[in-house]
Formats: structure tokens, C-alpha cells, sequence
């Protein structure tokens, strides 16, 4: 009723006219408050729908669109797309830096902070024997049992590193033990990262440079002390010619195996040092095995001057052989020197070269020999092993001319074998590969 009567007066004061003019701008008024009041209630609906994708890591993200929340959103996916590009290019270093330590020949473990396995490489799991995969946070210690190994983990005092038995390559070799040397790094706190090498190479290399010190200062003494004896007596004694005569012999024979002792000695430093002889000289057999025919039937003379030895030589096929001859000659003559020194007098020594079908050369020297037992063949090689040192002292070997002959045949390709029976004779063997082999006419024919 109010409202009418205010109505109708309003209509009486302003007249037609006014009325409509007045009921307009109400209308007007009221529109714009109901479409503020439609886009607020949008806005709120597209705000809070896009809190929801965010509460759900941004996924179903909306394309862009208009106004504040689709600029808004817009600028989220842009973060959004580099940071998922900065995570994939961090794994990407990271997947690269894993594979370079799975690369590495040393062994890596990662301990957290209670001493268990994070992340270890390949390497480190088959040096401790452990699997990279099963024993993920395994502690390290109840892996690895040796004794020094768990003292040194729970030391915390790692200013030095340990070493170990481990186990060598291939799962299935777990009899097959090497040095391991482990140091630890302590880093982010409690957190330690123990790196493994493998020092069996560098062990038994120390242990060879001892022996061979050992071996030498022990060879080059004996004959220094025979020789200070000798000259103690000529000082000393007066002896008749004969006396004299006998002393300086004996003195000359020893100054003479020191002689071919450091001889050997460079050779072999010569052979260890220097690079391995090229294909272009050629060397013809016949003449190689000629000169090993003088210096062994002097050396027959001299060992054994009343029976001597039954010396064959042999060739098949006149042959031409490359590389460095003086090494060459040097490797036959002491295959058929040992043979001659350990053959007793009146046995026989047969020297042969043949061309295999194959097209490779075989230089072979054969005795009847008291032959060697199969426990020392695979060891003949190393300096200084002697089967019968007193033997091999008597007739002048140093210990050196089979591994002289083993970096020889290296040096050419070629290969050295090794067959013997206890009471019947050895055989040894180079076999040359076809590349250095060709027939003595091929050369002639090059040179016309």
C-alpha cells in the first residue's frame, strides 16, 4: 500500500513522461548490479576450479582464456613446463653422471647415515660380492664380513684406507680373491662414500720387484764372493804357475757369467723398453739357423767335450721371416742352448723349421733330455725360475733365456709352447703367425 501511494504521487507530480523515464533508470540500475553480481559469481566458480586443479598438481590445467584467471593459469603452465624441463634435463645429468660411475673401474658405494646401501656401482658389488639391486639399504658391514673392513667402517678415522680380499670378476668366480684397496669419504653429514680399487696388478708387480732384486743381488753375489775369495788368495798365498794358472781361470769364469748375467739383464730392459719391431726386414731361416748351429756345437764342446751331443738341423721350406733379427737369432739360440745345457752328454738335440698349412712358421728344438714335470712348465718363463739351480749354474744359464724368449715372441706375434716328459725329452716351440712367414723366392723375385 505505501508503495502504490508513493507511486502515485510520484506520477502525479512528474506526469507520464517522468514516470517512464523514472522506471528506466531503476531497471538500469538493477541490471547492472544483477550482471556484477552473475560475473563475480563466475569468476569465483573459474577461482575456485583452478584452486582444485592446483590442490591436484595442476593436472587438467585449462587452456588460456580471458581475463585474470586465464592469464593467471597461463603463467602457471609456463612455470609449470620449465620446471618439468629443468627436472628432465637434472635427470638427464644425473642419469649420465651414474653411468660414468658405472664406467669407472673402481668400485663406489653410497652409505647414509646409518651405514646402509643407497647406491653402489657394478664394479663395488662384485668386488664385495654383494648384488647392486637386492641389497639396497643393506648395511654394508653385515655384507662384509672381513674383519679390518668393519673395524675401519666403525672407526670413523678415515685418514688412511684399508686393505682386503675381495672377490675377482664374474659372479661365479667367488673362489677367484683380489687386493682391494678401500678408502672412505665421509660427506653431507654422517653420510660416507667408499671408493674400491683393485691392486692385485700393483701388488704382484711389488712382489716381482722384490723378487727380482732379490734374484739378482743373490746372482750377481755368488760369483763377487767367489771372485773376492780367488783374489784374497793370490794376495795371500804364494802358489806355484799351476796354482795361478787354475785361480785365474776360475775368476775368469765367473767375471764371465757376471758378464752374461747383466747382459741378459739389458736385454731384457732393451726388449721391455722399446717398441715392437715392424714388418719390413726380412730374415732368411737358413741363415738364422746356421748361426745357431756354430754357437751350439761350440757350446756342446765345451759342456760336454768327450761324448758331445747329437745335433740335427732341419728345414723344410726355405723361408723368410720379418722382424728384428738380432731378436730372432737371440730367441732361437736359447731354445737350443737350454736344450743342450740340460741334455747329458751323448743325447740328442733336433732343431727343425717347417711351414704349417696354415701358412705359419714353426721354429721347434727337441731333446732327450731328463725332461721337466708338468707343475714347472707354466712358471719355466719367469726370470730366474730354475727347475735345477745347481745344474743350471754349472753349465753357465743365468735363469733369464726363457723369458727373454717369451718377450721375443711377443714382441713377433708368436707364440711359445711347451711340451715335456720326466725321462724321455722336451719340446719346445715358436710358432710365428703367417703375416711374418713367406717363401725365400718371393724376396729374390722383389729384388730383381
Amino acid at each position: 500500500m505505501p508503495f502504490r501511494i508513493a507511486t502515485f504521487l510520484i506520477a502525479s507530480l512528474l506526469g507520464g513522461a517522468g514516470v517512464t523515464a523514472f522506471f528506466g533508470w531503476k531497471l538500469g540500475w538493477i541490471g547492472a548490479w544483477g550482471g556484477a553480481v552473475v560475473w563475480l559469481a563466475f569468476d569465483g566458480w573459474r577461482a575456485k576450479r583452478l584452486l582444485q586443479i592446483l590442490r591436484n598438481d595442476a593436472v587438467g590445467l585449462p587452456s588460456r582464456g580471458v581475463g585474470m584467471w586465464g592469464e593467471l593459469a597461463e603463467r602457471i603452465r609456463k612455470l609449470l613446463r620449465d620446471r618439468e624441463q629443468q627436472i628432465r634435463q637434472a635427470e638427464d645429468r644425473l642419469q649420465e653422471f651414474l653411468a660414468a660411475i658405472q664406467a669407472s673401474p673402481n668400485g663406489v658405494v653410497l652409505l647414509d647415515e646409518q651405514g646402509r646401501i643407497e647406491w653402489c656401482n657394478q664394479t663395488a658389488a662384485a668386488q664385495f660380492g654383494i648384488d647392486a639391486e637386492r641389497d639396497l639399504l643393506q648395511h654394508l658391514a653385515n655384507l662384509v664380513r672381513d674383519p679390518a673392513f668393519v673395524a675401519y667402517l666403525a672407526s670413523w678415522n678415515y685418514s688412511r684406507d684399508v686393505v682386503i680380499d675381495g672377490h675377482g670378476p664374474g659372479s661365479q668366480q667367488r673362489s677367484h680373491t683380489v687386493r682391494l684397496s678401500v678408502q672412505v669419504h665421509p660427506y653431507a653429514g654422517n653420510r660416507r662414500m667408499l671408493l674400491t680399487r683393485d691392486i692385485t696388478a700393483l701388488e704382484q708387480a711389488e712382489a716381482m720387484r722384490r723378487d727380482f732384486v732379490a734374484n739378482v743381488s743373490h746372482e750377481i753375489r755368488t760369483p763377487l764372493t767367489v771372485l773376492a775369495g780367488f783374489v784374497e788368495t793370490l794376495q795371500n798365498l804364494p802358489l806355484d804357475a799351476d796354482e795361478r794358472a787354475r785361480y785365474l781361470g776360475l775368476m775368469g769364469q765367473q767375471s764371465h757369467r757376471m758378464e752374461t748375467l747383466v747382459n741378459d739383464l739389458l736385454t731384457l730392459s732393451r726388449l721391455e723398453g722399446s717398441a715392437a719391431p715392424g714388418g719390413t726386414q726380412w730374415t732368411r731361416i737358413r741363415a738364422l739357423l746356421a748361426q745357431c748351429e756354430d754357437e751350439g756345437r761350440g757350446l756342446s764342446g765345451r759342456l760336454s767335450p768327450q761324448l758331445g751331443h747329437k745335433l740335427s738341423f732341419t728345414i723344410d721350406a726355405d723361408s723368410e721371416m720379418s722382424g728384428a733379427a738380432t731378436e730372432l737369432q737371440s730367441a732361437m739360440s736359447n731354445l737350443l742352448s737350454n736344450a743342450i745345457r740340460y741334455t747329458p752328454g751323448g743325447g740328442e738335440v733336433a732343431v727343425s723349421w717347417r711351414v704349417l698349412p696354415d701358412g705359419r712358421g714353426e721354429y721347434a728344438v727337441k731333446d732327450t733330455g731328463p725332461g721337466i714335470a708338468a707343475e714347472h712348465i707354466p712358471r719355466l718363463t719367469e726370470r730366474f725360475y730354475r727347475i735345477d739351480r745347481s745344474r743350471s749354474r754349472e753349465t753357465g744359464g743365468t735363469g733369464l733365456g726363457l723369458a727373454i724368449v717369451k718377450h721375443i715372441a711377443q714382441r713377433h706375434g708368436a707364440e711359445l709352447r711347451i711340451e715335456s716328459t720326466v725321462g724321455k725329452g722336451s719340446r719346445f716351440t715358436l710358432l710365428f703367425p703367417a703375416t711374418r712367414v713367406r717363401e725365400a723366392r718371393v724376396l729374390a723375385r722383389l729384388q730383381a
